[in-house]
């Protein structure tokens, strides 16, 4: 379960939020931690036990350390975290003490200029210490993101490859997806297959055999490099087959699938003094409604709309 504990982000990356008109949350309609905390308990007595705490930017929000010490103190759980780095050098140490050991960061680019026009913040510096601190703390896998997009910023294939070479980086390559109020622009596209052919031009790569099950990455190693690589293809190759995700977005809502519409609404229960055997219930029935596939595909993509925001929605 990939929970969003906040639509709020200091970031505003130009493939999840616009540039400007984007209104966050009202704070009384986003989930209080005490509600998050017994969503995420309920939910591990039904057989989930790993949770990624994303946003936004989780970092933003108050409290979310404590929270996911929390978590993490729930029998039998893994909570991981995403992150776009700003905050990480002065809060990973935290997160190390709180229980997180993986952590995923999103890097866009490895030119200041490129990185601050694709993310409105001119901060590449702050960010990579971010990561390096991480780095030295020993957080384990360290995934660093990358959206791919055509004539933006993959030119810098090779030099994002090259990140794995003396770290035990994980860098994955995510194909640009049509969001909603992203500024979706299908010659921004490049498939994960044209990349992943741009890299095997450059290196020698052999898929990664420790791969874990439901993976929505194909990973790979790459001779003579200390880390891997990765390719995510929601548009051109989907994985809902194998995909186990449900998402619970800041405002309560659960949501079976990144990419089609169709979600249940906590707050009522939540909020409304239902006992646990129903919280859990709405939690089964959400799993039951994810679909078979997400029918984005070639046809629909220039009108695809996923009804509300990467921001929103949690990533």
């Amino acid at each position: 379960m990939r929970i969003s504990v906040t639509d709020r982000c200091n970031m505003r990356c130009t493939y999840c939020v616009p540039k400007e008109g984007f209104n966050s949350l009202p704070h009384e309609d986003i989930l209080s931690y005490e509600e998050i905390l017994r969503v995420v308990t309920l939910a591990s007595e039904v057989g989930v036990n790993k949770f990624r705490i994303t946003g936004g930017e989780p970092l933003v929000r108050r409290g979310v350390i404590d929270l996911t010490s929390k978590i993490n103190a729930i029998d039998g759980v893994e909570t991981t975290f995403t992150t776009n780095g700003l905050l990480l050098e002065d809060m990973a140490e935290e997160l190390k003490s709180a229980g997180v050991r993986r952590l995923n960061i999103s890097l866009d680019s490895l030119n200041p200029k490129r990185f601050a026009d694709i993310t409105r913040i001119d901060k590449l510096d702050k960010v990579l210490r971010g990561i390096e601190k991480a780095h030295s703390l020993g957080f384990t896998p360290l995934k660093l993101n990358i959206v791919i997009m055509k004539g933006v910023n993959d030119d810098e294939i090779e030099e994002f490859v090259n990140l794995t070479k003396n770290r035990n980086y994980h860098v994955r390559f995510i194909e640009f997806m049509p969001m909603k109020a992203n500024g979706w622009d299908r010659s921004k596209f490049i498939a994960a297959d044209e990349v992943e052919t741009m890299v095997e031009k450059l290196f020698n790569i052999l898929p990664d055999s420790s791969d874990p099950k439901g993976s929505p990455s194909r990973n790979y190693t790459i001779d003579g490099h200390l880390g891997k690589i990765g390719f995510i293809s929601p548009v051109s190759r989907h994985f809902c087959d194998s995909c186990n995700r449900i998402r619970l977005t800041s405002d309560g809502h659960i949501r079976s699938c990144l990419l089609r519409k169709g979600e249940i609404d906590m707050r009522p229960a939540l909020r409304g003094g239902a006992g646990d055997d129903e919280v859990r219930e709405l939690i089964r029935e959400a799993v039951l409604l994810k679909p078979s596939g997400h029918e984005m595909d070639n046809v629909n993509l220039d009108s695809h709309d996923t009804h509300r925001s990467m921001t929103q929605i949690g990533g």
